[in-house]
């Protein structure tokens, strides 16, 4: 009189429902990490954009110019890296192809993330050097540089690959 009811059609019911939590989580995590990377890109940008207006401005050097040049680029295209996926999503919805769409977000994040990167290293060596010299502000920019590549890059990768994080 009762019929068994097979578990197969109840696990691959569930499968795609756990496939979108995932999915839901991993946007979440995205939006996450652009709130921490955008204010930074956000309010360095803010502090180059101005600062040409300073009267002191006039007074840097040629190479100084060109690294201030280097670094302004820099910015704007971490912002515009980092603000892509959010205005994409907005003109997409809904999405057809969640995970395609994470596919091209995530490169985008990690492209700003390295203009970001770039744009803080070119920044210490024109803020260093106008402070305490040329040099100082080549070891300053270096010293960043490889602070950031080691904890934004080469940890991350380090631990993905032997600890399985």
């Amino acid at each position: 009189m009762f019929r068994e009811q097979p578990t197969a059609p109840q696990e691959s019911q569930q499968e795609p429902q756990q496939e979108s939590q995932q999915e839901d989580g991993d946007f979440s995590d995205m939006l996450s990490e652009q709130r921490i990377l955008l204010p930074g890109a956000q309010m360095l940008t803010a502090f180059l954009i101005i600062l040409p207006f300073n009267g002191g401005f006039r007074n840097i050097v040629h190479t100084e110019k060109l690294v201030f040049l280097a670094t302004f680029f820099f910015a704007l295209s971490s912002l515009i890296l980092l603000s892509a996926p959010a205005i994409q999503h907005r003109l997409m919805r809904p999405l057809i192809d969640r995970a395609r769409f994470k596919q091209i977000a995530t490169r985008l994040i990690v492209a700003g993330s390295l203009a970001l990167a770039t744009a803080l290293t070119l920044g210490t060596n024109l803020v260093i050097s106008e402070v305490f010299g040329a040099l100082v502000g080549l070891i300053a920019g270096a010293i960043m540089g490889t602070m950031i590549l080691c904890l934004w890059w080469l940890l991350p990768l380090y631990l993905k690959r032997r600890h399985r994080i």
